[in-house]
């Protein structure tokens, strides 16, 4: 195999590799709320929405509430492949939703996404 062959091989084998590892992670593509983002008072629907299917029996919602307190949600059941969905009444103040998303292929990602809920208007 010539050199120049080999190199093409090289960078093609790297570049799948990369791609692979790319797509072995669960990645937070969408939310309900949004990362910093305001909601109203009440109960509010969540919706996590990631780039690859979810085990949503292994996965994990942690809500932290503007006392520190944290509560774990249960994920609906019949939620979308990609999708970890919940429910909570929530009252004003700041929260964090603490997200551990485990991938059908075995990878755990986890991330923290804050939120302030307002009295509604």
């Amino acid at each position: 195999m010539s050199s120049h062959r080999f190199g093409s091989f090289l960078v093609a084998a790297a570049c799948a590799f990369v791609s692979m590892a790319a797509s072995a992670h669960a990645i937070l593509l969408d939310s309900t709320p949004k990362p910093n983002g305001t909601l109203a008072a009440g109960h509010v629907q969540m919706m996590f929405k990631y780039n690859s299917k979810i085990d949503q029996h292994r996965s994990r919602l942690v809500l932290i509430g503007p006392d520190k307190t944290e509560t774990v949600l249960t994920i609906v059941a019949d939620s979308k492949s990609n999708e970890l969905d919940t429910s909570a009444d929530l009252t004003p103040g700041a929260y964090t939703l603490r997200w551990q998303a485990l991938a059908l292929d075995g990878h755990i990602t986890r991330g923290d996404l804050p939120f302030t809920v307002v009295a509604k208007q």
